[in-house]
């Protein structure tokens, strides 16, 4: 045993970079909301950046640490106690056999990331130890973690502490109080009226209650008006429904007309509701950082404008490892 859960907080799962590979059998790839946050955490702790970590959205877990290790949290801003005194985030530091890691209340973002040396050693399932647990993948038997539990830490010589990722290069820090979120508009962007189109942009949406691994729902009480046609056959009657269809990751869906919905990691891979576009790639961790009734405006990319803010993410990647290097 290495770690033995005290409390598991709200929601607290084990996460690495996913599943990929098996979309086309209705199987998500999974894997951490916030992959920067995960992959920084990871960094200052001398792991791969896809080992496992944990996930702890909203409120953190209490864990009794057995063997000595370093330690690095990333993503939500969270006090982090060990034995009650306080560390810093975004840096690596260490905890000896017999202390307790816990932490205090959340003062900004949604999901702190938990990276220990050597990183989770849980079984995988289909390549992957991060937790699906609509599926029943990964995890501790395909669950989030619970009290009682020992989660297995794996060997690690890695010693060095108060390393520290700037603030400069911390997303959390592209939370506003009003997030943009860039999307590029989708097959069936032509079934919405020019008006609704124009609305959808210019609006500025609040995160709903509804917002989890599967996705997030936002609101603002306008509906989108659909272009008059004759439903194809097996669409449904309603104007939001198709022929059934693939969903790529990031997709929005609009059920009615009203609420938009971006899937994300746990989401399903197709289904029939059409899509109105999709929340490109580069953005994503961020929506994972989104509380609900935060404010987000929806911003109008073209491919160029996307393939762009990929390369600056990984750029920014870059950045980070050459600055621990």
């Amino acid at each position: 045993m290495s770690i033995k859960v005290i409390e598991p907080g709200l929601l607290t799962t084990i996460q690495d970079l996913g599943r990929p590979g098996y979309f086309h059998l209705g199987i998500p790839i999974g894997g951490a909301m916030d992959r920067v946050a995960l992959r920084s955490a990871n960094l200052l702790v001398g792991n791969e950046e896809g080992a496992a970590a944990l996930e702890a959205v909203f409120m953190g877990p209490k864990l009794l640490i057995m063997k000595d290790m370093i330690v690095a949290v990333t993503g939500a801003t969270i006090p982090i106690l060990v034995d009650g005194k306080e560390q810093p985030g975004w840096t690596s530091f260490e905890v000896k056999s017999g202390q307790t890691l816990s932490f205090g209340y959340l003062q900004a973002g949604a999901r702190a990331y938990i990276a220990f040396a050597g990183g989770i050693t849980t079984p995988k399932s289909l390549g992957s130890r991060s937790t699906y647990a609509i599926g029943g993948l990964g995890g501790i038997n395909g669950r989030p973690i619970a009290a009682d539990d020992s989660i297995p830490i794996g060997s690690a010589n890695y010693t060095k502490t108060n390393l520290y990722i700037p603030e400069r290069f911390q997303r959390i820090n592209g939370l506003k109080e009003t997030t943009e979120l860039r999307v590029l508009p989708g097959l069936y962007w032509h079934r919405i009226t020019d008006k609704a189109q124009s609305n959808f942009f210019e609006d500025v949406w609040t995160v709903a209650p509804e917002a989890d691994r599967m996705g997030y729902r936002f609101k603002n009480g306008r509906k989108l008006d659909f272009v008059d046609r004759d439903q194809p056959f097996g669409a449904g009657s309603d104007p939001s429904n198709i022929v059934d269809g693939c969903y790529p990751y990031g997709s929005i869906q609009v059920p009615g007309g009203t609420e938009p919905i971006v899937l994300h990691r746990d989401a399903v891979s197709g289904g029939g509701y059409f899509m109105i576009g999709t929340v490109i790639s580069a953005d994503m961790d961020l929506i994972g950082q989104l509380q609900p009734n935060t404010k987000v405006k929806f911003s109008k990319v073209n491919m160029d404008e996307a393939m762009q803010a990929r390369i600056e993410r990984s750029n920014l990647l870059k950045q980070i490892r050459d600055h621990l290097a």
